[in-house]
């Protein structure tokens, strides 16, 4: 018995399809079905059934399964304890990052490619995606590490973070706005057309989260990927904008003034957020090691808002 009759088999029993697990697999598909072949007379049972439109497994197939993933895992687990010890990091690290968070403050761009460069055969994959998106990703093994915006719900305890920016979260009117005085209590917004992030943002669940425990839901008029959209439609007078605290100048360059939203406060957190229901590869620790050291702890900070909070 091969490894790689284990990986083959596994490829297709994942996929329910030769033609793709041909495709991930970057074989032929005639040569991975004759490899498979061969490993189910090596066993004496046909491990895969091929008579409907998808492959499935057989009953011995579907007993056989877990021991290939675990004989796989642990074979890598030795392959990864070789690396450590000789200094050489392989592998492929996968990193979610919600849209707008690699300029300046969270300049995550640099930090890959300064460990590219360190490391440079470990593959990295880069991903965009709405934060509620990614925590699934990383809950299903998807991603290893993650930059995301955090809603209040709690994790899954495979789970872990460490937080990089605590901010409050903001209405936005228009700069001749005088509806408002110099707060709103979040009660007040139950009957105004709101401008928000779009759901499965972190900032978008902080918000919905606080007005389901008042009692009502949002009238969510607008609704843009983009913060620097959000302040235009408000500095329009189309409605409160829910955002990450600006500074006065940002405010003023946006043409908008900025209410703290109170009664009760509302606060928004980026986050990295990692695996740790099972031990992390020699590169993702390395590689999440200095994206914690990088980005750090900038709690209470009031950076520029970013894209996808």
């Amino acid at each position: 018995m091969e490894l790689r009759h284990l990986r083959y088999f596994v490829a297709v029993a994942e996929e329910a399809n030769f033609t793709r697990a041909a495709a991930r697999l970057h074989l032929a598909q005639p040569g991975l079905s004759a490899q498979i072949r061969q490993f189910e007379r090596e066993l004496g049972q046909p491990l895969l059934d091929r008579g409907g439109r998808t492959v499935t497994l057989t009953e011995v197939g579907a007993a056989v399964l877990p021991h290939a993933k675990a004989a796989l895992a642990a074979a890598q687990r030795i392959a990864d304890t070789v690396d450590e010890f000789t200094g050489l990091l392989r592998g492929h690290v996968r990193v979610g990052l919600i849209s707008g968070a690699a300029p300046e403050e969270f300049d995550v761009a640099a930090v890959l490619a300064d460990f590219h460069d360190d490391h440079p055969k470990v593959a990295i994959s880069l991903t965009e995606d709405t934060s509620e998106r990614m925590l699934a990703a990383l809950g299903r093994g998807e991603l290893d590490i993650a930059l995301v915006g955090l809603s209040g719900a709690e994790l899954d305890p495979g789970l872990g973070k460490q937080v990089v920016l605590d901010t409050a979260v903001v209405a936005a009117v228009a700069a001749d706005d005088r509806d408002h005085g110099a707060s709103i209590p979040l009660a007040a917004l139950r009957d105004q057309p709101v401008i928000c992030l779009p759901t499965g943002t972190g900032l978008r669940g902080v918000f919905e989260r606080a007005c389901a425990a008042a009692g009502f839901e949002p009238r969510v008029a607008f609704e843009a990927a983009a913060p620097p959209l959000l302040l235009r439609l408000a500095a329009r007078g189309l409605g409160v904008a829910v955002v990450p605290a600006l500074t006065a100048a940002e405010a003023a360059a946006h043409g908008v003034r900025t209410l703290p939203i109170v009664e009760p406060e509302l606060r928004g957190q980026l986050a990295i957020v990692w695996r740790t229901d099972h031990p992390a590869a020699p590169a993702t620790k390395v590689l999440l090691g200095q994206l914690r050291i990088a980005l750090g702890d900038r709690s209470g900070d009031r950076r520029q808002i970013s894209e996808e909070y």
